[in-house]
């Protein structure tokens, strides 16, 4: 029997958080209590933002908070410094633990990444610098990537004698086809951004380091002032968990959009439309059709909290 996960307490500031391996930010930096887009950055730049255990626990920390918070409504993920991320720290080494099982064992990578495609917001990866390895893995689950045109990107295991991690072996071939993947993982080098291997993994290239990170903050303010956050969550969940054949589909797609008829986004939008205005959209992340999860879920014994404080199970 599973036991119920602790509630998640949602702090009025993120800014207050303490922190070790990342740091969170409102935008606008400064703004006393959260704010529709948030800003997680890597923060190792000494370090070149290397992956650790604790940057992992730091993200496992928050995204659940994001997840059920009704004020935010988009993530930037970024790093601090020149670099993105470059990869697991090896000074710290890959290690596994003696008294663990190995198939009780979860990569901290893929932890990482279901923390974020768990969350019902999304993030946009604002990818200022390099990245290689769990760097790149862990904006595979992000619905935009932006890359700065001048670093080096790939996804190395092979050259360092470990396999996918991160779940990247469901993500990347789903995002850039298999023949792209096969490639990418089975040379293990890095390839600048623009390169035809990465096919649009990257939805963005800029010249600029510095031009990445606003480029990815006027996307996440665009999207959070524009877009339901409920008809978002929808949409992912209904491509990354779809049917498996174009009749089941039909039959998804209907009984969804049947509910989303129904609600009060869909009223909004359209009177914001009509009216020449932004929409004000009242439905939370939890107004979810009465199917959902229409999929099977698995636990995998690692996962967070995404309950409010005071919400039931």
């Amino acid at each position: 029997m599973i036991s119920n996960p602790p509630p998640i307490q949602i702090p009025s500031s993120y800014e207050s958080l303490q922190l070790n391996h990342i740091k969170v930010s409102h935008h606008p930096v400064g703004s006393p209590t959260a704010t529709p887009v948030v800003i997680v950055t890597l923060n190792r730049p000494d370090k070149h933002n290397a992956f650790t255990n604790q940057m992992m626990e730091d993200i496992e920390t928050v995204y659940p908070m994001f997840d059920v918070d009704d004020r935010v409504k988009v993530v930037v993920l970024t790093g601090a410094g020149k670099t993105f991320c470059a990869g697991a720290d090896l000074e710290r080494g890959f290690t596994s633990h003696v008294s663990e099982k190995q198939l009780d064992h979860r990569d901290g990578g893929g932890r990482c990444s279901l923390a974020i495609h768990r969350c019902r917001k999304p993030t946009i990866a604002a990818m200022q610098g390099s990245a290689v390895g769990v760097g790149m893995t862990m904006t595979l689950p992000a619905i935009i990537r932006i890359a700065y045109e001048k670093g080096k990107y790939g996804f190395v295991f092979g050259r360092r004698g470990v396999t996918m991690e991160a779940c990247s072996s469901y993500f990347l071939p789903r995002l850039i086809g298999f023949s792209r993947a096969m490639y990418l993982v089975s040379t293990g080098a890095v390839y600048p951004p623009t390169s035809k291997h990465f096919g649009d993994l990257f939805s963005e290239t800029l010249p600029e380091q510095s031009m990445v990170l606003p480029r990815a903050l006027e996307l996440a303010s665009d999207i959070a002032q524009n877009v339901s956050t409920l008809a978002s969550h929808l949409n992912r969940s209904l491509m990354w968990r779809g049917a498996a054949s174009p009749e089941e589909a039909h039959l998804l797609d209907s009984s969804v959009i049947y509910h989303m008829f129904n609600g009060e986004d869909q009223k909004e939008g359209v009177k914001a439309f009509f009216e020449k205005r932004k929409p004000n959209f009242p439905a939370s992340v939890d107004d979810v059709p009465p199917n959902f999860p229409w999929w099977s879920e698995v636990d995998t014994g690692r996962r967070p909290s995404g309950v409010k404080q005071g919400s039931k199970l």
